[in-house]
């Protein structure tokens, strides 16, 4: 039985990751007449198509789809088996890392994590984004080093996820609102308008099914695509706004909260990292960073 060109699995991912022959040849520095010849290899060897031509361009095959995952995934082990291990002088690291999450993260814990890191490597910069969709590609193609999430299906199989810290949703609502000082109510808190937070790219809670399991249905006045827009519409009037209450600490600060009168299951916001990573020693150490701040 002959010995498979490993080199070809370089290839494959590279062609399915960029879709483009000429895409790919720049990236793998090789001519284009010889990403063809590679790509003509691959479909010898796979006996499919891989990529077939779909107007101007390439689209894969039902195959090619089965294969794209698992392909990376080998790709990046077998550099982490041959990178050499170097040991991790945190003083003169000097690197830029970027973090993707929703906003509440930076307010409840950015400042700690950066002074956390700058103590201890105080020649690496964070780099925060804000996540607006659960598209786990950023971390796939290395743009995003972790991101914080609550996982649900719609994440990559390929992503690493670790639990952060456990949350639950409360409800908020203006100082000197007539249901402060509490407790509230199911009555009282059904008897008063809401705004609804929908986040964009995640799954809709269904926090309106579990209320009307227990006899509450809110009266959603306005609908808005984030913690802060709904925090500052309760904080100006008298809508109550039920948001996470780990999530929302800094960004809730001088507003009455309350237990919510209907208890609604809790869930778990973890960190997420591409499996490539795992032996990168100076992320290990700022996953450590992310994890002990947000225990505390």
């Amino acid at each position: 039985m002959s010995t498979p060109d490993l080199n070809l699995l370089v290839a494959l991912d590279v062609l399915l990751a960029e879709g483009s022959v000429a895409r790919a040849a720049k990236r793998l520095q090789l001519s284009p007449s010889a990403m063809s010849r590679t790509l003509a290899r691959l479909r010898e060897t796979t006996g499919d198509q891989l990529l077939v031509r779909a107007g101007r361009g390439l689209a894969p095959t039902p195959l090619a789809l089965a294969l794209r995952e698992n392909v990376g995934q080998l790709v990046d082990q077998a550099a982490a088996v041959l990178r050499p291990v170097e040991r991790l002088d945190l003083a003169r690291l000097a690197r830029t890392f970027t973090l993707r999450a929703r906003e509440g993260f930076v307010e409840n814990f950015g400042a700690e994590l950066v002074s956390r890191v700058s103590e201890q490597a105080p020649n690496v910069r964070l780099r925060f984004i804000a996540k607006l969709d659960k598209d786990s590609t950023p971390l796939r193609d290395g743009d995003v080093d972790l991101e914080t999430g609550v996982v649900e299906q719609t994440i990559g199989p390929e992503v690493r996820a670790q639990g952060l810290f456990d949350d639950r949703y409360v409800g908020v609502a203006r100082l000197g609102h007539p249901l402060s000082p509490g407790p509230v109510s199911s009555a009282g808190y059904g008897a008063w308008r809401h705004v609804e937070v929908v986040l964009q790219g995640s799954e809709k809670p269904p926090i309106d099914n579990w209320l009307a399991a227990s006899g509450v249905v809110r009266d959603i006045a306005a609908e808005v695509g984030g913690f802060a827009a709904a925090l500052a519409l309760a904080r100006g009037s008298d809508l109550i706004a039920t948001v996470p209450e780990r999530h929302t600490r800094a960004l809730r600060a001088g507003m009455f909260w309350f237990p919510l009168p209907v208890p609604l299951p809790g869930f778990t916001v973890s960190l997420l990292w591409h499996p490539r990573t795992d032996g990168d020693a100076a992320h290990r150490w700022l996953r450590g960073c992310v994890r002990e701040i947000c225990a505390a």
